[in-house]
């Protein structure tokens, strides 16, 4: 079904007002409005549905609502992912497309990407034939990628300066993490309300904020003491550049939630769209196979993959799109809200309907994908880019709420799946075959059990990895 309409704890509709049956009448079914403790819902599970409302509809669906992650972790929906449509947002957006996560800023920033691989090469390395929990490994990388580009520190493993400073953002960024994890039936049913839930993300939003202050102070007085040095810049000491020629916009609020929202947004997707790859390619040691040779081909035995041969290699490509195919990070992507009545695959939507887009259920649809439970990484031989084929694969979104970090998600993932790949054979700890069951947490879709494995390093890759 394309589209399904529910509201929670709806009362009953006469079936002339909700003649449902009948969506090319003249007069389009209308929901019933929302009554206290009563939130019309639309859940839209079809490509072509999917792209009315974020085609045509774009504009009516570009709100969010007002959720309690939103007033509290959102910065009272201040932050980019949960503002409303505005001047505010697009304020927002502009600065982060073009002036954070332009492909210049992205390529400028280059190095930090590959170094951390390096180190977790230099780590995995000295782990032979041990068992490897790949989501903490590619956890810490992550996170130190994301530190690094955005205040030029990592704040996990050996290379840490400051161990206190590092503990307290570890501390928030779990915590953060458990927060996404639950549930919040309030947000539909009112009386559900958890205060322990509403406390929680207080004290960690309070706890970031304070961290953020303090990161700020610290590169205000970096920028002071270089002059107006040639060094590159992390993303919070160019902001902070901005600032002495726009204070007025540029305010310490502004950059510190936009440095927030790309330590949130930015990781836990990619980590789980990585060792959903692994697991997948685990589960069909012939794609990793595949992969190894396209790698050998294209780049060779004598020096590391880097983030210029990823264009190169549509393999590598197609196992990152087949992955988030089947296992969407986000597998409802973030909610829309409608600001005005509307009408979606004849059907006639009320102001304030909350808006889902079921991308797992569209990506994984026999209708719309041949043998979708079946990895193929060579049904996107062909397709240009990464991970887009029009309505049929959203992971990152559409229209104007699309995510604007899939650049650098991609580069995240490929340079790192495609490194492992090339420096170390991989296998499954012990004879079972590896779990695939999907996990449930309020937002994102990880894995139940966090995957394990083996690896060694290849015997053709020996001489560069011992140059590392």
């Amino acid at each position: 079904m394309p589209v399904s309409m529910f509201s929670h704890n709806r009362p009953s509709v006469p079936a002339e007002e909700a003649s449902l049956q009948n969506p090319d009448q003249n007069c389009p079914p209308k929901w019933p409005l929302s009554l206290p403790g009563n939130r019309p819902v639309v859940v839209v599970s079809s490509p072509s549905t999917a792209e009315e409302c974020l085609t045509k509809n774009d504009i009516i669906f570009a709100n969010r609502p007002r959720l309690m992650i939103a007033e509290h972790i959102g910065n009272n929906c201040k932050s980019l992912a949960w503002s409303p449509y505005g001047d505010h947002w697009r304020n927002l957006r502009r600065i982060t497309s073009i002036e954070i996560l332009s492909t210049s800023r992205l390529q400028m920033l280059s190095n930090i990407r590959a170094d951390e691989v390096r180190l977790l090469i230099r780590k995995l390395s000295d782990r032979q034939d041990k068992p490897v929990e790949l989501k903490t490994v590619l956890f810490e990388l992550t996170l130190n990628v994301m530190t690094r580009m955005i205040v030029g520190k990592p704040f996990y493993g050996e290379n840490v300066a400051d161990v206190e400073e590092a503990k307290k953002f570890r501390a928030a960024q779990d915590e953060l993490i458990k927060i996404f994890s639950a549930s919040n039936y309030a947000d539909f049913l009112p009386w559900l309300k958890s205060k322990k839930l509403e406390r929680r993300m207080i004290e960690c939003q309070r706890n970031r904020e304070q961290f953020i202050r303090d990161l700020l102070g610290q590169s205000r007085r970096k920028l002071n003491k270089d002059g107006g040095g040639e060094r590159k810049k992390a993303m919070i000491e160019m902001l902070l550049s901005q600032q002495e020629s726009e204070p007025e916009y540029y305010t310490d609020e502004m950059i510190g939630q936009l440095m927030l929202l790309l330590l949130s947004a930015g990781t836990e997707t990619s980590i789980t769209t990585m060792e959903w790859a692994f697991s997948l390619l685990l589960s069909h040691p012939e794609g990793k196979k595949k992969a190894q040779k396209e790698i050998e081909n294209v780049v060779g035995l004598d020096r590391l993959i880097n983030e210029s041969d990823l264009a190169k290699l549509p393999y590598l490509r197609g196992v990152m799109s087949e992955t988030m195919r089947m296992y969407p990070a986000v597998p409802l992507l973030l909610p829309h809200e409608s600001t005005t009545e509307c009408t979606v695959a004849g059907f006639r939507i009320p102001a304030g309907t909350l808006l889902f887009i079921n991308v797992w259920a569209i990506q994984n649809d026999p209708k719309v994908w041949e043998d979708p439970k079946i990895f193929k990484p060579e049904r996107f031989e062909g397709v240009e880019g990464t991970a887009r084929d029009g309505f049929k694969l959203m992971p990152f979104g559409s229209g104007r709420r699309a995510c604007p970090g899939d650049g650098l998600a991609l580069r995240v993932v490929g340079l790192t799946l495609g490194s492992l790949i090339q420096c170390f054979e991989w296998e499954r700890v012990g004879e079972k075959m590896v779990d695939m069951t999907e996990g449930l947490t309020a937002i994102a879709m990880p894995k139940a059990q966090p995957l394990q494995a083996k690896c060694r390093p290849r015997a053709a890759m020996i001489k560069v990895l011992s140059q590392i």
